[in-house]
């Protein structure tokens, strides 16, 4: 739970190398009258149809080799040093799923480049959605994101926010997991807007809990600091339905191994963990630009 993404996304447990993903793209209902007792043939607008890709399960591993005579010395130093380990895993696996690029080798290596996730801001950015192509390759399921450009260019205003609020479809604004994503720094550009008479302009409910900016037009303001910050970034604000927008996929086995006799006077711990990430419904989610 440290990545902010695990906090309302859909998690799924997966086995093998490989994790195929699916999403019905059309309607199955008659929109003429889909009522009735008999059953109403395949009438939507537009028809049923299905979208798919598979991507690969990509691994974060590390090894940290520790003193004997500190483990004698210190009680609990296993879990404590185990449980620093996974919240650093924690910390790499939210930078791969926002800012890594899969497609290129030499533009993103921090964050995995070939061999890490498929990062948020790297999928195409369009005036609509519109899911990728399919099948297995390394190029399919590229979708289009609808992306929403601010109007004053380095900074935020309350405009934009507002323009991407309504770029959201309507039917997830009801949805218990849609919320926004920003990095600290942008929430912090947000509480100085202000308005002819000094006031905050996002002066919402969450502030008598000594919370400010923690909503906004009813959704509630995650802080991510994995994100890109305003001026800085291409992509410094999200809004989704994050259970339908993205995926992520654990393999069933983490692996923490201790190996005792890997170098005199140490020993040896060992972790590996396997994970997979895209997005799932294209039109549960919408983002800012510059």
């Amino acid at each position: 739970m440290a990545n902010p993404l695990r906090v309302s996304s859909r998690e799924i447990t997966t086995i093998g190398s490989d994790q195929a993903f699916v999403v019905k793209t059309g309607n199955a209902t008659n929109p003429t009258n889909p009522w009735g007792y008999p059953v109403n043939v395949n009438t939507g607008t537009p028809n049923i149809a299905t979208s798919f890709w598979q991507l690969s399960l990509q691994a974060i591993t590390a090894q940290l080799p520790v003193r004997t005579a500190v483990m004698s010395d210190i009680n609990n130093l296993d879990p404590a040093i185990v449980g620093d380990l996974m919240l650093e895993f924690s910390q790499q696996e939210a930078l791969s799923m926002i800012q890594n690029n899969d497609q290129a080798g030499s533009v993103t290596t921090s964050t995995g480049a070939t061999n890490g996730l498929r990062g948020l801001n790297y999928y195409p950015s369009g005036s609509t959605a519109a899911f990728g192509t399919n099948g297995s390759g390394a190029t399919n399921g590229l979708h289009t994101v609808k992306t929403v450009s601010t109007a004053t260019g380095g900074t935020i205003a309350y405009n934009d926010i507002a323009s991407l609020a309504s770029a959201l479809p309507a039917q997830y604004w009801a949805l218990p997991t849609t919320a926004w994503h920003m990095h600290p720094s942008t929430i912090m550009a947000l509480r100085e807007l202000k308005d002819l008479q000094g006031l905050p302009l996002f002066l919402e409910l969450g502030e008598k809990d000594g919370c400010s900016v923690g909503n906004i037009f009813g959704f509630p303001v995650i802080p991510n600091p994995y994100m890109d910050e305003v001026g800085s970034g291409k992509f410094p604000i999200y809004l989704a339905n994050w259970e339908r927008f993205l995926t992520i996929g654990d393999n069933e086995e983490m692996v923490i191994k201790r190996y005792d006799q890997t170098a005199p006077g140490f020993v040896t711990l060992y972790a590996e963990k396997r994970v997979v990430s895209t997005i799932r419904d294209v039109f549960a989610g919408v983002r800012l630009t510059y």
